[in-house]
């Protein structure tokens, strides 16, 4: 519900102003030169002023109140003769039933105890809404307006879809005003339906009916063509990445020595001490695990000490890698 703006009454606003007839006015005073016995008295004109509404701020936008609130409106005027406030909805008079108007000498009250849609309301929902065509990554709509719009003039539509993987509603237009339109980029091999809320200044509709069709997003038939290529060969002979590290120890205190080694297919692992094999040997402890190649001398004593190589084998190849360990005698 509108109301309007100082001094008249703007479009769809629901006072009316009515200038009262001077015959009200009071009888006019003889003039103070004039004395009784005077032929022919000279009279002051009557004092006029044009009606004015003195609009309040809140009501200088729309006015909005729920089904069921109540509406109390005070509105000011002035003017000399007393104006009379005439209050109409679309331009019929009210119904004085639900409605109850006061004037005053200087305001006007418009009550309703409950408001009623008829009063102003959300709008109903479009009366249809039908896929009309699908091609490629879109789809087009076209709905019909809707029969109620809430005694007030529509916002536009909102247009949202939805996947039937998800089930979820997005919005993909706002404040859009045909009565049709394209939906784009929807997803390749998903199906959609849609649906069209109407929109006025007290907001969206309740509901919005739903396309009974829904909008399939077709795999386009492709045909791959395979070229043939040459396998490539990882093969290589072994070849250290990490050497080993010379390293000295206490007599007593166990010891590890590390290296690291690439090759394709996987290389055998030999650990020598001074240029024997040591495979075998419950004194050392040997594991290769991801290319780390380590050996673990347990309690090394004084003749444990020397050149330790880690040698690496496979059919392209071999490689190796040396240290010196020395086992010392704490004091």
């Amino acid at each position: 519900m509108e109301a309007a703006t100082a001094p008249e009454v703007a479009a769809g606003s629901k006072l009316k102003v009515k200038e009262a007839s001077p015959a009200d006015a009071e009888p006019p005073q003889a003039s103070p030169g004039q004395g009784a016995g005077s032929p022919t008295p000279q009279l002051l004109p009557p004092i006029e002023e044009h009606p004015k509404i003195w609009l309040p701020r809140t009501l200088r936008q729309t006015y909005i109140r729920k089904v069921g609130d109540t509406v109390n409106l005070l509105i000011p005027f002035q003017g000399k003769p007393k104006p009379q406030a005439i209050w109409t909805h679309d331009g019929c008079a009210l119904d004085t039933r639900r409605v109850s108007v006061r004037n005053g000498e200087r305001d006007s009250i418009l009550f309703i105890r409950e408001a009623q849609r008829a009063d102003s309301e959300r709008p109903g929902p479009p009366q249809s809404i039908k896929l009309v065509d699908v091609w490629g990554f879109s789809a087009t709509l076209e709905w019909t307006p809707p029969q109620d719009t809430g005694n007030t003039a529509l916002l536009g539509y909102t247009v949202q879809k939805a996947d039937t993987k998800s089930g979820l509603w997005f919005t993909v237009l706002e404040h859009y005003h045909r009565t049709s339109c394209i939906v784009s980029d929807l997803i390749i091999g998903n199906s959609y339906a849609f649906r069209v809320f109407a929109e006025n200044q007290c907001g969206l509709s309740e509901t919005a009916p739903i396309t009974t069709d829904l909008a399939h997003i077709q795999k386009a038939a492709t045909v791959y063509k395979t070229k043939g290529f040459a396998q490539r060969d990882f093969s290589e002979a072994p070849k250290f990445t990490q050497p080993l590290a010379d390293c000295t120890t206490v007599t007593g205190y166990n010891t590890q020595l590390f290296c690291c080694v690439r090759a394709s297919p996987r290389p055998k692992i030999i650990w020598l001490k001074n240029k024997m094999d040591i495979q075998g040997n419950p004194k050392y402890r040997a594991l290769t695990h991801l290319g780390i190649c380590s050996l673990e001398i347990r309690k090394p004593g004084p003749f444990d000490g020397g050149i330790y190589t880690c040698k690496a084998v496979n059919p392209l190849g071999e490689a190796s890698v040396d240290c010196r360990v020395d086992v010392k005698v704490p004091n």
